[in-house]
């Protein structure tokens, strides 16, 4: 920590005691660039510069405040003794303190403040004067809501904590803010809840955060592969536009990462459960949120699958089928002159291709164009004899699957490992698909992100925390924090053992 701030000290740019000097030498660091405003204010001889960035800054809270404040100055009977703490005194606003280091400047210019400099003093005032810039906080549009908060982060970072401090009004909740990008100065805060959350865990992300060099992060999925290890198709960790899951996820004793200028949080350690769970399973009845599990557990092992077992049957396992079902596939193949990996794998890059158009158009079009686009191009296919109907069937039912997945990380790991299995099913039929799942199962459990194995709390077994998995207890039956997440303070209930 020494050896930082005696960097910082060398590092150090003085103020230059003419204000003038000061305004010259940042309108020509900005190029003279059309937002860079300044006024100069003669007091009995002593000249007051007052620089600020029209494109960052709110105008008539600098009338109103900082100028009027600095000509009222002029009738103070000590004006000489020391004229920077007289303004100070005079300008009313809680987001007011000095610097002496010249470079951290453009910082604050660029960040909404108005900086005051003085002849003869090698300090200067800067003042919050931010315009306001953001959005108001609406209904989170990535993850739908059917029964919850309504609000969403937005790209308002303070607006972001206060977020989560209305939820948590606990003084255990710490914010720790890093800034990261040499350019940009992102203020990235490192939220937990202090006494539940693992200290090893925050250490380890502060020293991954510290590390990063770069010219600039302007959103928080630009951090993700520097807080992760190991490579992988999966994502290791999540990320969530609202605040009642980040509150859940406090409360549980994880990681929140929030960046400047991103509506999206990240959520640390994230497992492979996490991804098969909704936001909406604390609002609901444990019974049925136990089946909802257990059906989207069926659509995954559906949507990875499902491909690679109909081309496995249909080329080299046709034995395994009965002889009804056998005779209508080779009825429906008859005049198809493509073999059915082609007809999968054709038909499975068409539905790809709609599904990110669909994702990348206008809302207004998107619902009609994957209607016509899959209706027009599947009959047409049909009535062409280039495909056969059951090859429709098999990708139409395999896409309806993947839809019950919100993570779009999540997602996109599932189409790699699909494609993966047509190719390992085509090649050595059901052989292939054993030797691909051996294979999967394998690559989940090597990984491993901050100390937290992808496959808890299954692998390895944690029986109190499997109460929230693929099987949901009742909430009053749930005592403890998951082990996996954070040894401390493991209760969170009162009564449980």
């Amino acid at each position: 920590m020494g050896h930082n701030k005696k960097e910082r000290w060398d590092n150090m740019e003085k103020i230059n005691t003419k204000a003038e000097k000061v305004i010259d030498k940042i309108k020509k660091i900005y190029g003279g660039s059309g937002d860079v405003v300044n006024r100069i204010i003669d007091i009995k001889g002593t000249k007051v510069g007052c620089i600020f960035l029209e494109s960052s800054s709110q105008t008539s809270t600098i009338s109103d405040f900082i100028i009027k404040s600095t000509v009222l100055a002029e009738k103070d009977k000590n004006l000489f003794n020391n004229l920077l703490n007289i303004l100070k005194n005079k300008l009313f606003n809680c987001q007011l303190f000095t610097i002496r280091d010249f470079n951290e400047f453009p910082y604050y210019l660029s960040s909404g403040f108005t900086i005051i400099v003085v002849d003869g003093y090698d300090e200067a005032i800067v003042m919050e004067t931010k315009a306001n810039l953001d959005r108001g906080i609406t209904e989170a549009t990535s993850e739908p809501i059917i029964r919850g908060s309504k609000d969403s982060f937005t790209e308002s970072h303070s607006k972001n904590l206060g977020l989560i401090r209305k939820r948590i009004k606990d003084p255990n909740l710490w914010f720790n803010e890093i800034k990261i990008g040499r350019r940009t100065k992102t203020k990235t805060t490192i939220a937990y809840i202090n006494g539940i959350a693992d200290d090893k865990k925050i250490k380890e992300i502060k020293k991954r955060l510290q590390k990063i060099d770069i010219d600039g992060i302007l959103d928080s999925g630009n951090i993700r592969d520097y807080l992760t290890t190991q490579k992988s198709i999966f994502p290791q960790i999540k990320s969530s536009e609202r605040p009642d899951i980040a509150c859940q996820e406090l409360l549980n004793g994880k990681i929140i990462i929030l960046v400047e200028n991103s509506p999206f949080i990240l959520i640390l350690p994230t497992v492979f459960l996490d991804y098969l769970k909704s936001p909406e399973d604390q609002n609901q009845k444990s019974v049925n949120i136990t089946f909802t599990r257990i059906l989207r557990f069926i659509a995954l092992i559906i949507t990875i699958l499902t491909p690679a077992i109909y081309i496995a049957v249909a080329t080299y396992d046709q034995n395994t089928i009965p002889d009804k079902l056998l005779i209508s596939l080779a009825v429906q193949r008859e005049g198809v002159p493509f073999p059915t990996f082609f007809e999968i794998i054709l038909f499975m890059t068409i539905f790809e291709v709609l599904r990110e158009s669909d994702i990348r158009s206008p809302s207004n079009m998107t619902t009609a164009m994957s209607i016509v686009g899959a209706l027009v191009l599947g009959q047409a296919a049909v009535d062409a004899s280039i495909v056969s109907p059951i090859t429709i069937i098999i990708v139409a039912i395999t896409s309806i699957s993947s839809l019950i997945f919100q993570d779009t990380d999540f997602i996109n790991g599932i189409r790699f490992w699909r494609f993966l299995f047509i190719i390992a099913s085509s090649m050595l039929g059901a052989i292939g698909i054993i030797s691909m799942c051996l294979l999967l199962i394998t690559k989940i459990a090597s990984l491993e992100n901050i100390e937290t194995s992808f496959l808890s709390p299954l692998a390895p077994l944690e029986i109190d925390a499997n109460k929230d998995t693929i099987i949901k207890f009742s909430n009053k039956d749930i005592f403890k924090r998951p082990k996996y997440i954070s040894t401390k303070n493991e209760t969170k209930q009162g009564g449980g053992k």
